[in-house]
């Protein structure tokens, strides 16, 4: 079974993003909603290269997506494998147009597909 590894679920806006994420840093989020048994139903994963809180917060204005999961990372490439790992776990989620892009000046690859 698939599992996005992350804290949450909780309410998608800035009072609850400056509770609950305390440091800058890079991070995952996956955005979503609660269906009837409380199962979080996932429909973008994203990240973060610098700061998860700032990037949350970004889709706290610009989303029709009600809650929120997050994780830290250790660093911009861990972020973009977990992304790329949480895309595909979850079989594209239907929000997310394109597979998740490597950062710039970098040649990493995805760790699933390879692309």
């Amino acid at each position: 079974m698939a599992t996005l590894d992350m804290k949450g679920p909780f309410a998608l806006n800035d009072a609850t993003i400056d509770k609950i994420i305390l440091k800058e840093s890079a991070g995952n989020y996956a955005l979503g909603q609660t269906n009837d048994k409380d199962v979080f139903i996932v429909s973008y994963v994203g990240r973060s290269d610098s700061d998860v809180k700032q990037r949350l917060k970004h889709w706290a204005k610009n989303s029709k997506r009600p809650m929120f999961k997050y994780s830290y990372a250790t660093s911009p490439k861990t972020a973009f494998e977990k992304e790329c790992k949480n895309y595909h776990d979850f079989d594209e989620p239907a929000d997310n147009d394109i597979h998740p892009d490597k950062p710039d000046n970098s040649s990493w690859s995805c760790p699933v597909c390879s692309c």
